[in-house]
């Protein structure tokens, strides 16, 4: 939908709510013109978001030299 900056202003609540349920917003000003949309539409096409796999063997803070050995002392007695 397309929508004069005077209308988006006073209706901003449903101009966001229109840009989540039914996807990007154009808001005018004479001649130019922005896109309103929401953060997942422009992740998707911006593709920023990496999934899990990626964000674990993908570049970023090294995991190298963290002892992840399992503890093997006995457990301690619990009375119940």
């Amino acid at each position: 939908m397309e929508w004069r900056l005077a209308d988006a202003k006073n209706r901003f609540s449903e101009l966001v709510t229109r840009a989540l349920a039914e996807g990007p917003q154009r808001v005018r000003r004479h001649k130019d013109a922005v896109v309103v949309m929401s953060e997942r539409e422009y992740e998707r096409l911006t593709g920023k978001r990496r999934n899990f796999k990626e964000f674990l063997t993908g570049a970023g803070p090294s995991l190298e030299g963290l002892d992840l050995t399992r503890d093997q002392s006995p457990l301690r007695e619990v009375k119940f």
